[in-house]
């Protein structure tokens, strides 16, 4: 029987990408309504939860022209890629039932809050969900890194990395078939042998703050829920193998 994973609070980072669907940029209707009901269910089970989510859906439609481009600038058009992924994913949690609010860093009051930490906290405990928009904030650091930063700021018990696929292998496994697939590792195992779960900035901010990494496949059905459950595929990034 699986053993269902003992966190209370959590951070969900989803990848811009993830919330593409089958288009080849840009925002996919269904898949940003499966993802809401998915955290719908996570929330009723009695957990706190917030998300990050990255930027490169509407980014990738512009990068064409971003080659060249002063790497601050880019990275700004890139928090605020962000923004938009937030609002939509937003929009649609609020639409199955799920009171929410969006937080940038960077200051942006027509449309959503300032990052406040104490406020953030408070969302939660009052089981709405919290969305960590526009990155840290600064350039030169990716959503990985902000995701990582936001998780330890809010006390959450556990980062879950949503990605295209369903733990962390030791090579690519859609260029290799033999790749295996881990389902426990350590922070230094991931640095060391530079597995490409997350940047190194992300990894090293959750090893020294103790917080574990769970990398899944975020296009399985209720794959938020069922990872919780501990069903599923799924690998398991913390301080020690146990």
């Amino acid at each position: 029987m699986a053993q269902a994973l003992p966190y209370k609070r959590i951070l969900v980072k989803i990848s811009g990408e993830g919330l593409m669907g089958p288009s080849e940029y840009g925002l996919h209707g269904e898949t940003v309504l499966k993802l809401a009901r998915d955290i719908k269910s996570v929330v009723a089970s009695g957990r706190e939860v917030c998300l990050v989510i990255g930027g490169g859906n509407i980014f990738r439609g512009v990068s064409a022209g971003a080659k060249g481009m002063d790497r601050t600038t880019a990275d700004y058009m890139g928090m605020l890629a962000t923004i938009i992924n937030a609002l939509a994913v937003q929009n649609a949690l609020e639409a199955v039932g799920v009171p929410t609010r969006v937080q940038s860093a960077i200051a942006m009051a027509q449309v959503c809050e300032p990052y406040i930490r104490r406020r953030a906290v408070r969302h939660m405990e009052k089981n709405r969900v919290v969305i960590f928009a526009a990155g840290t904030g600064n350039p030169f650091f990716t959503t990985d890194t902000a995701a990582a930063l936001r998780a330890v700021e809010m006390n959450c018990d556990a980062l879950l990395k949503a990605t295209q696929v369903d733990g962390v292998y030791d090579a690519d496994p859609k260029k290799n078939s033999a790749a295996k697939r881990y389902d426990r590792l350590t922070f230094d195992k991931v640095i060391a042998d530079d597995l490409k779960v997350m940047d190194t900035a992300a990894i090293a901010l959750a090893r020294e703050n103790k917080l574990p990494i769970v990398v899944f496949n975020m296009h399985e059905d209720n794959a938020v829920a069922r990872v919780l459950e501990g069903k599923g595929l799924f690998t398991v990034i913390a301080e020690a193998l146990t």
